[in-house]
């Protein structure tokens, strides 16, 4: 990934998921008199966003070894 329009776009897209998750779990702690910190919503945000990028990575590797891969010869 040596794009650079490509790298700002995965970053501002990150960015705003991020944000969007944080915000989400924060209202939701609010709505349920849970709330955390704000703080403490945005640490929970990226840990989930990391978890689901590595997921995406994870399936699109797969998916790529699956297509990929020679036949066995029987």
């Amino acid at each position: 990934m040596t794009d650079p329009t490509r790298l700002r776009r995965l970053v501002c897209s990150l960015s705003v998921w991020w944000l969007i998750l944080a915000m989400g779990l924060w209202l939701l702690g609010r709505a349920t008199d849970q709330s955390a910190s704000p703080w403490a919503c945005a640490a929970s945000a990226a840990f989930l966003l990391a978890v689901g990028e590595a997921g995406d990575w994870l399936r699109r590797r797969w998916r790529h070894y699956r297509t990929h891969r020679k036949p066995r010869r029987g």
